[in-house]
């Protein structure tokens, strides 16, 4: 089948030399490499690879898959086989997702730029592509994967395969009409727009169809003025649905006569429902959207755990790629492990374990060079310091020499401030968090103490030059507190000034309890406390813990005992006001789920404003007992219908899902609950439910939500099929899409869910 997206493609000589092939090595290990023949296919959208050239052939990934190609010496695999291929010819694909890197070496420089130039112009095309143009790309996946001959035409035969492989459950006799209605050729195959009509008919949806009758006269078209009805009744649109339905009618209307007399067809109504526009999540809520002038410690911040560990925590691999896949994910707390280690060169491991080492100044550069590259606001280098006061000095002369203008190394003004910086004012700076051998008030002085000794040394030179050999000699007489210094040097602390002084706003601190903290600590000290630590203050004294982190930053990481690298639910924490909740964020799953939810807002810039009660250093708040003024809220959920839902394992052909959907609410304990539809039998397709949930939340600020399609099993309890989670503040009402995400939290596109949302404000039954 020539692609759907062929007329689109952006074809050019190195695409066209693609197509033709190349034998390369795949690199997985330093003893793993192997000869691989990669080509693109036809359709200009998947590779796929075979042991030789001619060999039996499969998919090796989507260009849709593909995040970016990475030149050779970008690569610390490659880097560290230098010696046996040459730089120039590797090149990585960095994948989508928590997928592996894949290393390959072509065989000349010029076949790796080809295949570095060619995919990268894909992947830009595919990043641009539109919604119709997705379509027709995932269509055009399927049709690849479905043409078993791949003659290009699918045979009826093909076509049955193909269903159950998309999950539909069909009646062959219904199966064949549709199959001859778009055979327009007769030829007994589809080919191209016969596919594509063929999906249209199986597509059909009519719980759309029935919401766009309900407000068009005529059920041919909405006017105006009916769009604007139901923008303003069912989408609680407001005052804006007057505006925002001409915008709509412009954006999504296919035919120019319908935009022209301001109509909108069925087809632009399921357009629009399908957009970002009738997305679940609140567009207003994607790009930076709140106040960024606040103190550092009223923000949650999206933190990592162990950052150089791609792995498990006893015998998994440290590696730059953790850095770069958390900063582009949008960490702005990274942790580094750092211990003494061969040549005088410090190493970054989990220490006293089996995991693999890497040399501190290659963290620091890779966190130099992609530091800012999702957001601009300041990145916190958590440094977990076991090193020598020797090696403490490389560590300095790495981070001030490769971090250079981006290391914060003083305040702001350099004049003692009386609250933590905000992120505007810290834009583009890279913070040290560690130990500190002062207070910061001692350095400042210190500093002043300098620029007077330096002006009256040089008031001296000026005034007395006989005197220039004494000041030289003896310059510390000047300075009591440089005696000390001189002292220290020679007992070598266990902490190096050099490394102390890097330490401004984020000077670590052990915890003694909150009554200590208040009487002994500044706002810029900051506590660290495993997640057992966290969670029984919180039960103990919540309200304490609450003012506690309206002044001071706090910083929560996982259990010892979690060795599997798993999480712990963030939620309990950011119900504290805690800001620095650090996470495997290598470890997919649930936990993640809410993590990526919270910090989805607010452009992923990794900074979420704390609902006010949680700034207040008087705040009356506790986690574990909520208590007015909170405005209570009633959420009624009808989940309607699911498009396109995947199975979990591809390879079982034969099996169709039995698809259910779970909501899923996590708050304040009271909050935290979930509710589920029945399963719809052999259907994951097009599944129709049609049921309602209502759910009850005291403190809907600090509440997130996450909708998830299970494949109903009684025997596993359920397999995943997707999920998407957003913060309730983000929650659109009226009828809309949840584009679902994969355990990975890549895109499932087209798989969707279609519900009705209604917020009432009260709990159900009060009289407020």
């Amino acid at each position: 089948m020539v692609s759907l997206m062929q007329g689109r493609l952006p074809i050019n000589q190195d695409v066209l030399l693609m197509q033709k092939g190349m034998l390369a090595r795949k690199v997985r290990s330093k003893s793993w490499k192997k000869l691989r023949y990669f080509r693109l296919q036809d359709d200009g959208m998947t590779v796929w690879h075979a042991r030789q050239a001619g060999g039996k052939a499969k998919p090796s990934f989507s260009i849709s898959d593909v995040e970016t190609v990475r030149e050779g010496h970008e690569s610390e695999l490659l880097r560290s086989l230098a010696e046996e291929f040459p730089l120039e010819q590797g090149f990585t694909i960095v994948f989508h997702g928590r997928r592996s890197n894949l290393d390959l070496v072509a065989n000349s420089v010029e076949e790796a730029q080809i295949w570095m130039q060619g995919l990268q112009h894909l992947v830009d095309f595919v990043t641009s592509m539109d919604q119709k143009e997705r379509l027709d790309q995932w269509l055009s996946d399927w049709f690849q994967r479905g043409d078993k001959n791949q003659d290009g035409r699918m045979s009826f035969p093909e076509v049955q395969r193909l269903l159950h492989l998309m999950n539909v459950e069909m009646d062959q006799e219904y199966a064949l009409q549709l199959f001859q209605a778009a055979d327009t050729s007769q030829s007994g195959t589809l080919e191209g727009e016969e596919f594509v009509e063929f999906y249209k008919a199986l597509t059909k949806r009519p719980e759309v169809q029935e919401v766009f009758e309900n407000f068009s006269a005529d059920g041919q078209k909405l006017t105006l003025l009916e769009f604007v009805d139901f923008l303003r009744e069912e989408q609680k649109e407001g005052e804006r649905a007057s505006d925002l339905a001409l915008e709509l009618i412009d954006r999504y209307e296919p035919s120019d006569s319908g935009k022209v007399r301001h109509v909108l067809s069925l087809d632009g109504f399921l357009s629009y429902l399908c957009s970002k526009d009738g997305d679940v999540f609140n567009p207003a809520c994607l790009p930076i959207y709140q106040d960024m002038t606040q103190p550092l410690n009223h923000y949650y911040i999206n933190s990592s755990h162990n950052t150089y560990l791609v792995g498990d925590q006893l015998c998994g691999q440290s590696s730059v790629e953790g850095y770069i896949r958390a900063l582009k994910r949008g960490c702005r707390c990274v942790e580094v492990d750092i211990w003494d280690g061969p040549s005088g060169e410090p190493i970054v491991y989990h220490g006293h374990t089996l995991t693999s080492r890497i040399p501190f100044k290659d963290v620091v550069a890779t966190v130099a060079q992609y530091a800012f590259q999702t957001s601009d606001y300041p990145v916190i280098l958590s440094l977990e310091n076991h090193c020598t006061w020797e090696q403490q000095q490389v560590m300095a002369l790495h981070l001030t020499e490769i971090l250079g203008e981006q290391l914060l190394s003083t305040t702001l003004d350099g004049l003692l401030p009386t609250q933590l910086p905000s992120p505007e004012e810290l834009r583009r700076k890279i913070l040290v968090k560690g130990k500190k051998l002062q207070t910061l008030e001692e350095d400042l002085e210190e500093e002043e103490e300098e620029e007077v000794l330096e002006s009256q040394l040089e008031g001296e030179q000026e005034a007395k030059p006989e005197l220039e050999a004494q000041s030289e000699s003896e310059p510390q007489e000047l300075s009591p507190r440089s005696k000390d210094k001189k002292k220290d040097k020679k007992s070598k602390p266990i902490m190096c000034p050099s490394l102390s002084a890097l330490v401004v706003y984020l000077k670590a601190v052990s915890f003694h309890s909150f009554t200590h903290s208040r009487e002994h600590y500044r706002f810029y000290e900051t506590s660290s406390f495993s997640e057992t630590k966290a969670k029984s203050l919180i039960k103990e004294a919540g309200n304490a813990f609450v003012q506690h982190n309206a002044w001071q930053l706090s910083r929560v990481y996982p259990s010892g005992l979690r060795t599997d690298s798993s999480n712990y639910n963030p939620q309990e924490l950011w119900n504290a006001g805690c800001q620095m909740v650090a996470m495997n964020v290598q470890t997919a799953g649930l936990e993640m789920d809410i993590c990526d939810g919270l910090f989805r807002q607010n452009g992923g810039c990794g900074y979420v404003l704390k609902p006010d009660f949680l700034r207040d250093i008087q705040s009356s708040f506790h986690p574990e007992r909520p208590i007015s003024p909170f405005k209570a809220q009633t959420l009624l959920i009808q989940v309607i219908s699911g498009q396109q839902l995947p199975k979990e394992d591809m390879t079982k052909e034969r099996s169709i899902v039995d698809p259910l959907v779970r909501v899923e609410i996590f708050g304040v304990r009271p909050d935290t609950t979930r509710q589920e539809t029945s399963y719809v039998e052999n259907n994951g397709f097009n599944p129709y439910w049609g049921q309602t949930l209502c759910f009850r939340v005291l403190v809907p600020e600090l509440a997130l939500l996450r909708f998830v399609v299970n494949d109903y099993n009684w025997k596993t309890r359920h397999d995943f099929i997707g999920q998407y989670t957003l913060p309730w503040s983000c929650m659109q009402q009226g009828y809309r899409h949840i584009h679902l995400l994969s355990k990975d939290g890549t895109s499932l596109h087209p798989a969707s869910i279609f519900v009705h949302i209604c917020i009432r404000e009260g709990l159900e039954g009060d009289e407020s």
